[in-house]
């Protein structure tokens, strides 16, 4: 006899809102935190090939902090699809910018390159300062431990 993989039947996945504060954390362990609870390996009804996990709400995005000389050296690259269309940001222009996108492409990264990626992205929501309009969802503060030292 063979042991199947356990399937939840779609109905059964109780789908939970958490709230991340970003302010004073690292931006690579946060983000591979958030994309842990995004994919629902937390969960024991966790399988590979479904959404078992839950939304994750990201706060003070503006305040997420490297360490070294990232802030400066880490480039983040698009380009527009024209001849010449490549645009380049250090971290630091890009937080002035668009402090959103820094945690969203991190936690992307992490994610299954597939279409249940693309379906479990949509259920990250990243804010740049401390409000955020997921109030009636009654979202759960999620605790992260903080990490002294480093460049903030």
């Amino acid at each position: 006899m063979t042991t199947k993989t356990y399937l939840p039947p779609q109905d059964s996945i109780e789908r939970k809102w958490y709230v991340v504060d970003a302010a004073d954390q690292r931006l690579g362990r946060l983000a591979s935190e958030i994309a842990m609870i995004l994919r629902g390996k937390n969960k024991p009804t966790y399988t590979p090939h479904m959404d078992t996990g839950d939304f994750v709400i990201v706060v003070n995005a503006d305040k997420i902090g490297v360490t070294g000389r990232k802030r400066s050296q880490k480039l983040y690259r698009r380009h527009s699809g024209r001849p010449g269309g490549m645009k380049t940001e250090t971290f630091s222009q890009l937080q002035a910018r668009v402090p959103e996108r820094i945690i969203e492409q991190a936690v992307k990264g992490m994610l299954p390159k597939n279409a249940l990626g693309r379906q479990l992205f949509t259920k990250l929501k990243v804010y740049a300062g401390p409000t955020h309009p997921h109030q009636a969802q009654k979202p759960e503060t999620l605790k992260l431990q903080t990490i002294p030292g480093g460049d903030s």
